[in-house]
């Protein structure tokens, strides 16, 4: 009767045993809360990925119909402005775009130190189109804030007028390395155009200082026409139906 009884007290004295040390582990165990952001693996429409936030969508950035445009685009620009030291222009419409979260609080706007920004022409004669490229050489995370504020000629010294339909749905934000586009409209390539020849043009980043100065590609440079010209916003890639003007 005596060992019965020693045996169920020990039995009772493992159980509360087992019940204390849950509790402990419960009590100190870190459990997540779900309140921290995540990368996501890479976007389809874009060589190198950028990371999506947890909170965010995730959608692309574009009304378009996802489809990528034309951008048949002879690389002959060079630029000065930024930190590079100019060279032949990258065209192409995704470029290896880094797709950053959407929501950019905390990021800053890039400025022309940080960005090498080149132009070339889109498909061919009449040359009608330039396509904007601002590849990130500063090695920090930066937003690409509205479009790019050009000024074509001496003549002219307002910004040339944007395309509100090219806007994207969400900030354009560059990893280190990555691009960012603008398609820019110089005339309608007709031949009663009043057109100007312009090597040369000024591009200001909004939400960020300085001015580059980028070349106009091809040896003869562009032909703008004041009463025709405008600008797409920066897109991590151009887009059917919302860059076609």
């Amino acid at each position: 009767m005596s060992a019965f009884r020693t045996r169920s007290r020990a039995t009772a004295l493992a159980a509360t045993t087992t019940a204390v040390l849950a509790l402990a582990l419960t009590a100190c165990g870190g459990s997540d809360s779900g309140t921290g952001t995540r990368s996501e693996g890479p976007a389809n429409s874009a060589p190198a990925a950028a990371a999506k936030s947890a909170t965010g969508s995730g959608s692309t950035s574009g009304s378009g119909d996802g489809t990528t445009a034309k951008t048949s685009v002879a690389a002959k620009g060079t630029t000065t402005g930024g930190s590079g030291t100019g060279g032949t222009t990258a065209g192409g419409s995704t470029g290896g775009a880094a797709k950053a979260a959407s929501g950019s609080a905390g990021t800053p706007a890039c400025t022309t130190k940080d960005v090498r920004i080149s132009a070339a022409t889109q498909d061919g004669p009449p040359y009608t189109h330039i396509v904007l490229t601002a590849k990130n050489t500063s090695g920090r995370t930066c937003e690409m804030k509205g479009f790019p504020e050009i000024q074509f000629l001496e003549s002219h010294k307002q910004n040339i007028p944007s395309v509100a339909r090219s806007k994207p749905a969400a900030p354009v934000v560059l990893g280190a390395g990555a691009p960012a586009y603008a398609l820019v409209k110089l005339s309608d390539g007709g031949v009663d155009e009043n057109v100007e020849p312009v090597k040369a043009f000024a591009v200001w980043l909004q939400g960020g200082s300085g001015q580059a100065v980028v070349g106009a590609p091809g040896p003869d440079g562009i032909a703008v026409d004041p009463a025709t010209y405008k600008t797409g916003y920066w897109t991590y890639e151009l887009r059917n139906g919302a860059d076609d003007f």
